[in-house]
């Protein structure tokens, strides 16, 4: 008895461990969900692989549901039932696509968005709603694949011969080159020279303009000057060093330069020419000379520039007028400044320029003194 009373236990146990599995399977198939569902059809226009039975269904990336049915309609379409949690809200333009759970993962229905003014599916058991999956929504990962190189192939098919001339083309061009490399090394070579290419640029030489200082007069002036930018022509307005031909032709003085745009130099330099002569002045910026509450020294700067010849000579010309707190002009004078250069060179020119700044500022400084 007590050994028929074990088999009992040991069947009895064994069955209710069968029906909790099989409860237990029952509610993973049904994601736990004891809420009521609502049917809906999809007519896929083109084929579905791998879809089952059972296949889970989501709305916006969530699980709601599962397909219950799958058929083929009378043209041979797939037609899929599935139930989905009750409350869920379709739309008639909801999008309908088989995606994939990871790389090589079962298919299932992914249901997504649907705009606010597209009228809502109302559920119905007799007539379930019907949504449209478009074309492509059954095709998987190797359908895809397989299609793109179908269309490629083709493309090389159609363009065989076009292909097989620009491959014999190239091939000829490579040994062309080949044979000709020397010459088309020659060839680059001259371009980096002809566009400055090769070798690397070296730094300009910056030159400073200055004046000598025992040149300069003391002179009495009490009130504060103004000195506005010079103006000048567009070909004056450059850091590069001018020189000017026996026509008047401007051009570029080598590679040399000026530390400024020349008639910023020259701007400062008289700046601080007028406070080696006791004149108390300040440059000023276009805004600043408009609302100037002194007077003010304007200039425009008419020649810096090297002439050529068989003697090189730095010239400096400008007009210059004495403008007064109220825009008068109190006086106005014309200066020119010329100091042959020792030789043709750069280091020559610049104190050719220094010289005749040095005579032309002596000029401008003792005017300012009597003019006030």
């Amino acid at each position: 008895m007590e050994t028929s009373a074990r088999y009992i236990l040991v069947g009895l146990f064994t069955l209710i461990a069968i029906v909790v599995g099989f409860c237990f399977v029952y509610w993973l198939n049904n994601n736990g969900a004891v809420g009521e569902r609502e049917s809906y059809q999809i007519h896929f226009l083109g084929p579905v692989s791998g879809l089952q039975n059972g296949a889970a269904v989501q709305l916006n990336g969530i699980h709601v549901g599962e397909v219950t049915s799958l058929r083929l309609d009378k043209d041979n379409q797939v037609v899929a039932t599935i139930a989905i949690l009750k409350g869920m809200t379709l739309r008639a333009d909801t999008g309908v696509s088989v995606d994939f759970q990871g790389l090589m993962g079962t298919p299932l229905i992914s249901l997504k968005g649907g705009s606010p003014g597209s009228p809502v599916l109302v559920p119905n058991p007799q007539k379930p709603p019907v949504l449209e999956a478009d074309v492509s929504a059954g095709q998987d990962l190797t359908q895809t694949a397989r299609g793109t190189l179908n269309r490629i192939d083709k493309i090389l098919e159609d363009n065989a011969a076009p292909i097989k001339d620009t491959i014999g083309s190239l091939k000829t061009f490579s040994a062309a080159l080949a044979r000709n490399s020397n010459r088309v090394d020659t060839i680059l070579a001259g371009l980096e020279k002809m566009t400055g290419g090769s070798p690397a640029e070296q730094p300009k030489p910056i030159y400073d303009l200055a004046v000598d200082a025992a040149a300069i007069p003391h002179i009495n002036v009490k009130d504060q000057f103004s000195v506005p930018e010079p103006t000048a022509v567009l070909a004056l307005d450059t850091q590069r060093m001018l020189t000017r031909s026996d026509s008047g032709q401007i051009a570029q003085f080598g590679n040399a330069q000026w530390s400024d745009n020349i008639p910023k130099l020259l701007q400062a330099k008289l700046v601080q020419a007028l406070a080696q002569a006791g004149v108390e002045a300040q440059a000023t910026t276009p805004d600043q000379a408009a609302t100037a509450t002194g007077p003010q020294l304007v200039i425009d700067l008419q020649n810096f520039a090297l002439t050529t010849g068989p003697q090189p000579t730095a010239e400096i010309a400008f007009s210059a007028k004495i403008v007064s707190a109220t825009g008068k002009i109190v006086a106005t004078r014309d200066f020119h400044a010329a100091a042959p250069a020792a030789g043709t060179d750069v280091a020559a020119s610049v104190a050719a320029f220094n010289k005749a700044f040095s005579d032309v500022v002596r000029s401008l400084t003792t005017w300012v003194g009597a003019a006030n």
